[in-house]
């Protein structure tokens, strides 16, 4: 594969190397259709978590990928985006919007019985650990992870639209009712290269790095 450049006077990219993380089953021409499983179309079969083997990419699309790693995976893939991309590289993702989840899937003061606070108890569990989630965002946490990955350049689009063509119409996740002040998924497009980290993101993510830790179960005492 050669080298692939970005116009990022006119939005336009141009190149091969178009990695598309997570396919499943949608798989897109023209990318490198990557996933953990050996699925009919897949062109490489990597965990992406653990690294990507890429260098001097044009295009990372992943749509309702990092959700599924756990937080320190997810920044740790976040990192291999940066490095895997040209200078001018652009990342995409696609992760469902922990405010759309907390809105419409927990109503707190509104049940009207028993029932509905059981319900909205098992809805919030499946968002967070259904289909194998390990970590959700809201559009701040993810754009304070992104600039601690490494990119300098952060910005919000739409389901199915870019100011990048060949970005555009690649979203084939299942549809929820929302709006435009609340998505259901956030998707970002990130690009550039820093080095600043993000200020916002070390307490909290201190906090929880320490909660989450897990400790190895004492060793019973020899009598």
């Amino acid at each position: 594969m050669g080298i692939s450049r970005v116009n990022a006077g006119s939005g336009n990219v141009t190149g091969e190397k178009r990695l598309h993380v997570g396919c499943g089953t949608n798989i897109l021409a023209g990318w490198v259709n990557i996933d953990i499983e050996s699925l009919s179309g897949v062109d490489l079969v990597l965990d992406a978590g653990g690294g990507l083997p890429f260098d001097e990419v044009a295009l990372i699309f992943a749509e309702h990928f990092i959700e599924h790693l756990d937080f320190c995976a997810g920044l740790r893939f976040l990192r291999d985006c940066r490095r895997a991309l040209s200078e001018v590289g652009v990342l995409r993702l696609s992760t469902p919007n922990l405010d759309w989840v907390w809105c419409h899937q927990y109503h707190y003061g509104q049940w009207r019985d028993d029932g509905e606070a059981v319900r909205d108890c098992f809805w919030m569990n499946r968002a967070f650990h259904g289909w194998g989630h390990q970590f959700l965002y809201n559009r701040q946490a993810l754009t304070e992870v992104l600039r601690e990955s490494g990119f300098a350049h952060i910005e919000t689009a739409s389901y199915g639209e870019s100011r990048h063509p060949e970005l555009r119409g690649l979203e084939r996740h299942e549809k929820y009712v929302d709006s435009p002040d609340l998505p259901h998924v956030i998707i970002v497009e990130a690009s550039g290269r820093s080095s600043s980290s993000s200020e916002i993101l070390r307490g909290p993510r201190a906090e929880f790095e320490q909660a989450i830790v897990i400790r190895p179960p004492e060793r019973s005492r020899k009598r």
